[in-house]
């Protein structure tokens, strides 16, 4: 579980990004910052901090921070409500992004830009890599493994979507609880 004290350096530490990067947070989005620290208790290791802007029926745009080397584990947005998953787009704004999705690997753990967590590497099985840029951008479909990590120094990521249900979301790690991945 999140302490406050993590909270606040998180969430302060993210809006020194967001300054950076030009992205004015208004105050209702600061007082609605969240950290996804996914209760493993290593949240500079795995999670990240969002704002979430809008999430209707039809359509959810976040701003996603992750702080150098921290990783949004493996996942896949699955069918829910009739609907056949959450698709998004990932546009990087600021730093890198070493996103992995499944499919042809075109990497190995020697030549992967990415680390993943040693105490939890077998839950990060995705092999195929897309290294973004800012201004670069990839759409994951829906039901689609995949997870992420920051570079060196830290990244910024658009994410537009379908709605998004991430309490259903099913993660590789099975201590991961969708349900409880969010920490106000």
């Amino acid at each position: 579980m999140l302490n406050k004290a993590d909270y606040d350096r998180l969430k302060a530490a993210s809006m020194e990004y967001f300054e950076k990067a030009g992205i004015v947070v208004n105050q209702a989005e600061r007082d609605a910052f969240q950290v996804a620290e996914y209760n493993l208790g290593c949240v500079d290791e795995i999670g990240l901090e969002l704002i979430e802007y809008v999430n209707t029926e039809r359509c959810c745009a976040k701003e996603l921070v992750l702080l150098p080397g921290q990783t949004c584990p493996e996942h896949r947005h699955p069918p829910v409500c009739g609907e056949i998953g959450k698709e998004e787009t990932f546009r990087c704004r600021m730093g890198l992004v070493y996103l992995y999705v499944e499919g042809e690997p075109n990497c190995d753990e020697t030549t992967m830009k990415a680390v993943p967590p040693k105490d939890r590497a077998q839950y990060f099985t995705c092999r195929h890599e897309v290294v973004l840029h800012p201004g670069e951008q990839y759409t994951i479909f829906p039901n689609t493994l995949h997870w992420f990590q920051s570079g060196p120094e830290g990244c910024i990521v658009s994410e537009f979507s379908t709605k998004s249900r991430d309490e259903f979301d099913i993660y590789t790690d099975p201590d991961i609880d969708a349900a409880q991945d969010r920490t106000l």
